[in-house]
């Protein structure tokens, strides 16, 4: 499926000539060359170095700290985060109807 003639690639070369201009295709080729060249430098950089960051274990961050113990007979600390979604459903409050509506029917066990 490649490039089976030498005349495809001139064609390819034209299109390029074509849509970029004459003054891109000169700047793109070269900013093309030197990303090629500065990842194989950085390939070549990675393979000569030893692997130093597989041998040693992974920094672990310190523990967050605690929070002291409350004195004795003091209540309990309300609890962080948002509250379980039972209880938000008991703090909604009711939607009101608006003027010349009829009051939307009540949710709750059938009798």
């Amino acid at each position: 499926m490649g490039i089976e003639n030498p005349v495809h690639l001139l064609f390819i070369a034209l299109v390029a000539l074509l849509v970029l201009g004459p003054k891109r295709l000169p700047k793109l080729a070269r900013a093309v060359g030197q990303g090629i060249r500065e990842f194989r430098g950085a390939l070549e950089q990675a393979a000569s170095e030893p692997a130093e960051s597989t041998t040693q274990p992974p920094e672990t961050p310190p523990a967050p700290a605690q929070a002291p113990p409350a004195p004795a007979g003091a209540p309990p600390a309300p609890a962080q985060g948002p509250p379980p979604p039972a209880q938000i459903s008991q703090q909604a409050t009711p939607v009101q109807p608006r003027a010349g509506q009829a009051e939307p029917p009540a949710s709750g066990p059938a009798p």
